[in-house]
């Protein structure tokens, strides 16, 4: 058995791979992660993966994500967030010629792939504004749910500031206006569109397979297929990508030693 860790700063994601297939997977939030299943040793958190009842036996386990450098996970394989978000995307969709979008709750990625491997990639982790935590505090300021938030992409409100904080300022201008909340809704998610094309451009594809909790900003991903005409695949569970390329990863290890 295989079991993937995807150490987000938002969220910890569990994958368990078994025979190629996937047979479980959790979701915990990151602080109570922690708390719970982690304790102080040698001036490090260490997690204790057997405190989270996940199987007999000696699974191998491979961790990936925005802690992996802080957090040391007992008996780990540690590797490269971007590589796992590959993996995890090819198995997902069975694809192997794409570029992946994998927007978190901190940065967002852009990697080209050729052949299921990794060709390219580019990454912002510089600034919020294009992240799912900016989206969570542009729903907040709108007084709206996330859910609600993906909904609208039609007649969008010209947002213009680059930074999450006077973005979130420049909205609440709007609101004072009057501008609707659906207008500043779509404006909202037109402005996270804005801020990834770039990277989109620069590493193109005839396909875009979108992962990350972003990836279910249903708005988002029709913008994005309608402003750069091309194929965006949303693959199940977008989210877990990061720890199901971790248990593709240690399986395939495993094959190559044998």
């Amino acid at each position: 058995m295989f079991i993937g860790l995807d150490l987000g700063s938002r969220s910890v994601k569990l994958a368990l791979l078994e025979n190629d297939l996937l047979i479980r997977l959790d979701k915990f939030d990151t602080m109570r992660f922690y708390r719970e299943h982690g304790k102080r040793e040698g001036g490090r958190l260490v997690i204790d993966a057997a405190s989270l009842e996940l199987s007999s036996g000696d699974p191998i386990i491979t961790a990936t994500g925005y802690g992996r450098q802080a957090v040391n996970v007992k008996g780990a394989r540690i590797i490269p967030e971007i590589k796992a978000h590959v993996l995890g995307a090819v198995y997902l969709t069975g694809l192997t010629d794409f570029t992946l979008l994998d927007l978190g709750g901190q940065d967002s990625k852009v990697a080209l792939v050729r052949q299921g491997r990794l060709n390219d990639f580019l990454t912002n982790d510089k600034c919020a504004a294009s992240t799912g935590r900016y989206l969570e505090n542009m729903a907040a300021a709108l007084n709206i749910s996330m859910e609600e938030l993906s909904r609208h992409r039609r007649e969008p409100a010209e947002l213009t500031s680059t930074c999450a904080v006077f973005g979130e300022s420049e909205l609440i201008g709007f609101v004072v206006e009057g501008y609707s909340t659906a207008s500043l809704a779509a404006g909202v998610n037109y402005s996270i569109y804005k801020r990834i094309k770039p990277m989109l451009v620069k590493l193109s594809s005839d396909t875009i397979v979108i992962t990350g909790g972003v990836a279910n900003n249903g708005a988002l991903v029709e913008i994005i297929r309608e402003e750069l005409g091309r194929e965006v695949v949303v693959p199940a569970h977008p989210q877990y990508a990061g720890a199901v390329g971790c248990c593709v990863d240690a399986a395939a290890s495993r094959s190559s030693t044998k």
